[in-house]
This record gives structure tokens, sequence and C-alpha cells, in this order.
């Protein structure tokens, strides 16, 4: 996989190359999310409590969060030395066999307690394949943007994710459709993990052809490498690492309160069927996709912070009304809440890869940015269902909506008193 250093990446290869990797990714990560509410629970985890159950099978969710920055150290320390491409390529691969052989994994009740270390084991190689994969693909479409465009080309690999969800829950819609429940217990849920393996064929195929970016090959002509990144980044940019990580958090946590908590919650507490829960979802996704080329657009024009600290306090807004719409038994009043989450989260995920690359000089941007979303992951996202299952379950879902108000405080604070240099590419 060596570059010829006259080839440059033409605007479809890198848009595409971005693209296609991280959908592969959160398809991948997504079928998990979806399997860790709908099928795990029984086969992995059973239990007399349903609701244990669920709480065991979300634990191991969290799994990914926790291993995500060991993948971005491990990968970003590679990315920043040896180069994005070769990086991405490992990345891509790592995940990709530790998704497809969840496909192959025997129940409890067939080797019993080995059968939930094994997903855990699975688990965790996915998240370490995610955590290298998120800022290779960024860092791969931004570093080839003009500087008036970066954030919209930073916003093509922050599109994965909305199609790798609309992606996988489309596959489980159709798969609880077209089986019987015993079917789809027995075998069904394991196709869409196995038949991951042609998604990741076809990226790496794409993967291969790109070059490296310019940005990294100058760093590279002029000798700029530093020997270990990660201490450099500890030692260097304190600052950018523990306000980047705080600044982002309050989009993971809505991220994953609008779809894994909202999913559950649903099926097990509102009365929506599976298939309601999850039609609900697939269709807030659209919204989460519309707004990220948008406020990709935005960001261009008035500045990535200024649209992070304008969505950040309507998402702190946003956590007052979790009761009223959540509470009001209309299922047209629960999908306007999480459409209109999900758009928020568009308008915050678009600029994000961007603002948090642009902390970094070119010799750690592959580390600085992918420790600084990964760590927000385990701090926004991690334990985010468990801890909103806890909340609504004791204290009323008014307490979601203020886990989710304080949250984006923090944020707010921390995007106003992270570094305000822009670093160049």
């Amino acid at each position: 996989m060596k570059n010829n250093p006259n080839q440059k990446n033409s605007l479809r290869h890198v848009l595409f190359g971005s693209l296609i990797g991280t959908t592969i990714e959160f398809f991948d990560f997504y079928i998990y999310a979806n399997a860790a509410v709908l099928v795990f629970p029984q086969l992995f985890f059973p239990s007399a409590d349903s609701t244990m159950a669920t709480l065991e099978s979300l634990a191991t969710f969290s799994i990914a969060f926790l291993s995500r920055p060991l993948g971005s150290a491990f990968f970003g320390h590679y990315g920043d030395k040896i180069g994005r491409k070769f990086t991405l390529v490992a990345a891509l691969l790592t995940m990709g066999i530790s998704t497809v052989a969840i496909g192959f994994l025997p129940s409890y009740a067939s080797i019993g307690i080995a059968a939930p270390l094994l997903l855990m084991l699975c688990r965790f190689g996915q998240g370490v394949g995610l955590g290298g994969e998120w800022g290779g693909a960024v860092l791969l479409a931004i570093e080839n943007a003009p500087p008036n465009k970066r954030a919209w080309y930073g916003m093509f690999p922050q599109l994965g994710a909305p199609i790798g969800l609309l992606l996988s829950g489309g596959t489980f819609l159709v798969l609880t459709d077209s089986m019987s429940s015993e079917d789809f217990m027995n075998y069904g849920w394991r196709i869409p993990f196995i038949a991951s393996s042609l998604l990741v064929v076809v990226g790496f195929y794409i993967r291969t052809k790109i070059t490296e970016t310019p940005s990294f090959e100058n760093s590279k002509n002029a000798h700029e490498e530093v020997k270990i990144p990660f201490f450099t980044l500890i030692k260097s940019y304190k600052n950018q690492l523990i306000f980047g990580t705080f600044a982002a958090i309050t989009t993971f946590l809505v991220f994953y309160l609008m779809t894994v908590f909202t999913l559950s919650w649903a099926s097990s507490n509102l009365g929506f069927t599976k298939r309601d829960a999850l039609l609900m979802q697939l269709f807030s996704v659209l919204f989460f996709a519309v707004f990220i080329p948008v406020s990709a657009v935005l960001a261009d024009k008035i500045g990535r912070r200024k649209i992070l600290i304008i969505t950040t306090v309507l998402i702190a807004i946003f956590g007052f009304f979790f009761s009223y719409f959540l509470n009001s038994n209309s299922p047209a009043l629960v999908t306007t809440f999480v459409c209109i989450g999900m758009s928020l989260m568009g308008f915050t995920y678009g600029p994000l890869g961007t603002f948090l690359s642009e902390l970094f000089p070119t010799t750690l941007r592959y580390s600085g940015a992918s420790l600084t979303f990964n760590l927000a992951g385990i701090l926004g996202a991690a334990f985010a269902p468990l801890i909103a299952i806890w909340l609504a379950s004791t204290y009323g879902l008014n307490f979601v909506g203020f886990y989710l108000t304080i949250a984006a405080f923090i944020s707010l604070i921390s995007l106003f008193v992270i570094s305000k240099k822009v670093h160049q590419f």
C-alpha cells in the first residue's frame, strides 16, 4: 500500500473514501446497539427480571466506549507516525472482524457464561476499531480540503453515522417483518453481523486506492514528526484534550438518549411495539442526516465554535421538555420529540470533527482529535443508556432531561474556555 508521491486524491476518492469507512463502522456499531435492546437480553443474559437482563446487555454496549480511547491511542500513534492510509485500513479490518465474529457466537443456552464473555470481547474489538477509524476518516477529508470548505469536507465522514444507523435499523426492521419471532431469535439477528463482511470488503478496496493526505506528506517531508504523539499531547495540549473532551460530551449524550434509551423506553414502558419504535427512530434519522450538511455550510460561514455554542444552548433548553413529550402517550408527540433531538444532533455533529481536528497540529492531529472524540464517548455515552433508564425508573423522565441539560452546560463552558488557536493544515 505504498503511495505515489505525485498522485493526488480526487475529490470523489476523498469524500467517498471517508464516507464509506465511517458508514461501515457505524453500521457495525449500531447493529450491536439494536441487538443489545432487542436480542441480547434474551440470548446472552437470561434473567427472570427483564429489566435486569436489559441492563446487563446495555452494560456490554458500554464496553466499546471504554475501549475506543485505546484504539485512538494505538491507531492515532501510527496514523501520526506512518500515515493516515495504512492506519485507516487496519482500523476498518479490526472493526469488521469483531462484528462478523458476533454473528457466529453461540448463545448462553449453548455454552453458558462463555457466551456473554465472548460477546464482551467482540464488543471490545469493535470499540478499538472505531476508536481508530473516526479520526482518520475525518482527517482524510479535511486535510484534502480547501481552507474555506474544511467544515463541508469534514461533514462527509460524519454522514456515515446517520447512513449507518439507517442501514442497521432498516435491516433489523426488514428481518423482524419478514421472519417469525422464533426464526429471528434463532438465526435472523445474526444476518446483519455476518453480512457486514461484504461492506468491509468494499471499504477495504476503496481505502487501499487512496493516497496520503497533503498535510501529512508536507509534515513528513519537513521532518516535523514527534517521537511519541501521546506523550506530547499530554505535555503540551492539555487544554485542548480536556476541554475538547467536555465540549463533545453533549453530542454523544443527546444521540444515545434519542436512540438506545428511547428505543428501549418506548418499547418497554410507553406501549410502543418494537417495530413501531424502530420506525420512529428511522424516521428521525432523516432529520439527523439533513442537518449535518446544513450545519457544515453555516460552520464554514460563521465558524465551527459559534455553531456548536448555539446548538449546545438549544440542547440545554430541549432537556427541560423530556417529560412533556415522552409522558404524552401521543405517538405524534413522541416522534416529534425524537426528530427535534436528532435535528439538534445533526447541528452539533456536523462541524464537530473539523472543530476538534483544528485544535491540534498535523503531527498530533490523528491522536488528538481521536482521543478527544472518544474520551467524550466514555463520559457522554458509555453509560448514558444505563443512567437514563435508572433515572427514569427511579425519579422520572424529568431527571433524564436534567441529565442532558447539565451535560450541555458543561459543554458550553468548555467551548468558551478552550484554546482559540486554529492550527495550520
